[in-house]
């Protein structure tokens, strides 16, 4: 049974940085820890789909990450993902994972992710043992925005997003699910309640600069996904009009001997298809315990 955003945000803990609370779940009774990194304009919540499939055998730590879901949405904050990867950071820290961990990433958390993974490869967070990324825009060149996100990126983009509806929300959302794996009215109202509750409409029109750090931080990010030694797969619904099919093949062009799962799905393959994505963690984990 998926549990519901309340019995997520009850499973859960807070702490605080600075000014701000950072939620995170715990989930799950396995000893590997593995951290769930969501996306725009969601938050950990995505991740109740597969954790029923990863519970027995990973330690579940999912964070919503600043401006998302139960954590503190700042008025007129201006988001960066290096901030992100401090939020995720200061998470694992305060969980402990003497052990190490592994990341499984989505969207948004793909690029925290890759600036996680080029911290990795610096040496400076030597606990990060593997990393998974979902559907995301692993290369500014290859990311395809939906038109709001077109629009939510100009300098009008926070006052845009104040008049965020119902109806536009899920517009945006169905055009990014694959044709046959749409979401139910009822998904699309959790996912549109957690995305703006607390002020979440102006942080959504704030967190959409993420689309610029990509391209500004290109070389940061790409060269650890071309070079790294570090186990690393990428599970990817080809349906996905953002960063399906796409995305892959410039992933291989760039990396021939990449690692890559290919789904008929759309952008959420976690929610749209979440018993093949646990599948294919299970199977990267046992190839890479």
């Amino acid at each position: 049974m998926i549990p519901s955003p309340s019995t997520w945000e009850a499973s859960g803990r807070s702490l605080r940085l600075g000014p701000h609370r950072v939620f995170y779940a715990l989930r799950g009774h396995g000893d590997v820890p593995l951290v769930l990194v969501h996306g725009y304009p969601t938050s950990s919540w995505d991740f109740a789909h597969v954790e029923g499939a990863l519970a027995a055998r990973f330690r579940l730590i999912a964070p919503d990450m600043l401006g998302f879901g139960f954590s503190s949405k700042p008025r007129g904050h201006r988001y960066r993902i290096t901030e992100q990867a401090d939020v995720v950071r200061a998470v694992i820290d305060e969980v402990g994972v003497a052990s190490g961990f592994h990341l499984l990433c989505h969207d948004y958390g793909d690029t925290v992710g890759q600036e996680l993974l080029a911290r990795h490869e610096e040496g400076l967070l030597p606990g990060l043992r593997s990393v998974i990324f979902l559907n995301g825009g692993l290369f500014p060149e290859t990311h395809r925005p939906r038109p709001a996100q077109r629009l939510l990126a100009t300098p009008l983009g926070p006052y845009l997003a104040r008049g965020l509806s119902r109806g536009s929300f899920d517009r945006t959302l169905r055009g990014v699910f694959g044709p046959s794996t749409q979401p139910d009215d009822a998904l699309l109202a959790d996912f549109y309640a957690l995305a703006i509750r607390d002020h979440g409409r102006e942080a959504l029109g704030r967190l959409i600069g993420y689309m610029a750090e990509r391209r500004a931080h290109r070389t940061r990010w790409v060269t650890p996904i071309e070079r790294t030694r570090l186990p690393m797969r990428v599970i990817d619904g080809v349906l996905d009009p953002v960063s399906g099919a796409h995305m892959v093949d410039r992933l291989l062009a760039l990396r021939p001997d990449a690692d890559v799962v290919r789904l008929p799905v759309g952008h959420y393959p976690q929610v749209e298809a979440p018993a093949e994505v646990a599948a294919a963690v299970h199977a990267f984990h046992d190839a890479h315990a």
